[in-house]
């Protein structure tokens, strides 16, 4: 299975997410634009050290830009600009987890945005969105953006303490499936992560929604 994941806001734990499905799936990893560069090598580093992956299973990024801010603005400060054509998908059919920068409309260029690319692409998307106070919005939202464009979701995964009433709101009013509530993980680990992927079975959710894409892009 080859996804992207992206998120409705920053820092909403898209990496975490990213590393539960490359895990999970057994996927390679790509950070097609890292903005911001840590000691730990930044996304790539972070899902690199957290499950000891071999370099087989890490895609180089395409862009490495130092500031952590939004893609457009660090990709000026340091002289280059972000070109489509450097963002095309690895090749091969094998497992690839993709990992956006930021949210759906932000810049990567003024005329470029992240949902163009993921238009581009068209691969199933995966939405990481907070799980308390704040979400319906920016969730619905983000929902309406990919509807918009014709973009296949595959569901949402809402990343922090569990909520009691916002899965069911959001699956009501979106009419798409949550297909996991992940909560804070104390230690981050690669076992707790193998634990929540059995616990919430998501490797029969994704094959099941998955498979219910295909039917409907076929009915269409």
């Amino acid at each position: 299975m080859r996804l992207v994941v992206c998120g409705t806001d920053t820092d909403v734990g898209k990496t975490v997410v990213s590393a539960l499905l490359v895990q999970g799936l057994g996927a390679r990893y790509w950070k097609p634009v890292q903005s911001g560069l840590d000691p730990c090598g930044g996304d790539t580093g972070t899902v690199e050290g957290l499950l000891n992956l071999p370099a087989e299973r890490l895609v180089p990024e395409a862009y490495r830009l130092t500031m952590p801010a939004s893609p457009h603005w660090a990709a000026a400060r340091d002289g280059v600009q972000i070109e489509a054509d450097r963002l095309n998908l690895p090749r091969g059919n094998d497992p690839l987890v993709v990992e956006t920068a930021g949210g759906l409309l932000v810049p990567l260029r003024l005329d470029w945005l992240q949902i163009d690319q993921l238009e581009r692409w068209q691969l199933p998307v995966v939405l990481v969105a907070r799980s308390g106070l704040g979400t319906l919005n920016h969730t619905l939202l983000s929902v309406e953006a990919l509807q918009h464009r014709g973009i296949p979701l595959l569901g949402l995964v809402l990343n922090g303490p569990l909520h009691p009433d916002n899965p069911r709101t959001l699956e009501a009013i979106a009419r798409v499936p949550v297909l996991a509530e992940l909560p804070p993980l104390q230690p981050l680990s690669a076992e707790g992560l193998a634990q929540q992927w059995q616990r919430l079975d998501l490797a029969s959710r994704l094959k099941q929604r998955h498979l219910a894409l295909a039917d409907k892009q076929q009915a269409e």
